[in-house]
């Protein structure tokens, strides 16, 4: 798996693709740019990724099992491989997962799943509920991958309390599709103890030049 890093200090930051993005999406598309001083300045050290959706999600040849057991795969490499490439990089103990769009559901659902390695997540014109790419099948890991299904059930009291020391923050825009998973799940999330901050902007809000003042605004706060 390819990667990017930028900056040379601060809190680790995670920053995921859009839809079958690559690992030089953020460069191309100007969010390094928008992140210049705070990178020149040590306050985050940026890793960007690339995502497996077309192996998992978008590839509808294969049987939703399978596209669900290969995001899961990614999710073990982003565990158990790159937070421990991060660290060695820079021992800084925070840890941010963000993205945009198909970047902000990864950003979303890793940080979930992982509370005790993730301190901060910021998911952007996020999408939420990944049962549109299931065909209407759902097992177990199906389950697990997907916000709006294992939050409202989830009753371990280390996670819980993990998630509860979480800051994470949904910015989306008020007139996009995907307003209402968001709404959805900063209430199941609200209803199990869990603070976040839904911020929603004004009009469809769903592109680059938006994400730019988004990941200036909230990257380093609410």
């Amino acid at each position: 798996m390819e990667l990017l890093e930028f900056g040379h200090g601060g809190a680790r930051v995670i920053a995921f693709p859009t839809s079958g993005g690559t690992f030089h999406e953020w460069e191309d598309r100007g969010m390094i740019d928008a992140l210049r001083e705070p990178l020149e300045r040590g306050w985050f050290h940026l890793t960007c990724v690339s995502a497996v959706d077309r192996e998992s999600w978008y590839a509808r040849w294969k049987h939703p099992g399978g596209r669900a057991w290969r995001q899961d795969q990614y999710d073990r490499y982003l565990s158990r491989e790159l937070v421990p490439f991060t660290q060695s990089r820079n021992p800084n103990p925070y840890l941010i997962a963000t993205g945009a769009s198909f970047g902000g559901y990864h950003a979303l659902s890793f940080g979930l799943r992982h509370p005790h390695q993730v301190n901060r997540i910021l998911a952007m014109s996020s999408l939420v509920d990944i049962r549109r790419f299931t065909d209407g099948f759902h097992n177990e890991t199906v389950y697990f991958h997907n916000p709006l299904d294992f939050i409202p059930n989830e009753n371990d009291h280390h996670r819980l309390d993990a998630l509860r020391r979480q800051n994470i923050i949904l910015a989306v825009g008020n007139g996009d599709r995907l307003v209402e998973q968001n709404r959805e799940l900063s209430g199941h999330l609200w209803a199990k103890g869990i603070g976040n901050a839904l911020r929603e902007w004004d009009g469809f809000a769903h592109d680059w030049p938006v994400w730019h003042r988004m990941i200036q605004m909230y990257l380093g706060g609410e």
